[in-house]
């Protein structure tokens, strides 16, 4: 399998609860950290088939597969700033989303 530039995680909107979620294998979570990196042509097919699957089960919309970069700890940090503010809730009331809580 090629190598591609960036990592990719997978990236959707949960159909429920209306937040971002990403993909980290198994399932889905609220946390970007979580999310399981892809790093080959067919782990991003991976990807895309889970996509295509939890969109035809009506749990998730949205759906983008998105560049990374690897922390020192392997976790996924996003490369564009439309995804970094993804993972934080709105920017215009930072006592929402994700951003909240930490």
């Amino acid at each position: 399998m090629a190598r591609i530039k960036h990592p990719k995680i997978l990236t959707a909107s949960d159909l429920k609860q209306g937040d971002v979620i990403f993909f980290t294998g198994t399932g889905w979570s609220r946390h970007h950290l979580d999310a399981k990196p892809a790093q080959t042509d067919g782990e991003i097919a991976a990807l895309e088939a889970q996509a295509k699957a939890d969109v035809a089960a009506n749990r998730i919309l949205d759906v983008q597969i998105i560049d990374v970069a690897l922390r020192e700890d392997g976790r996924p940090e996003p490369i564009h700033y439309r995804e970094k503010m993804r993972t934080l809730g709105p920017s215009v009331r930072r006592d929402l989303g994700k951003q909240a809580a930490s």
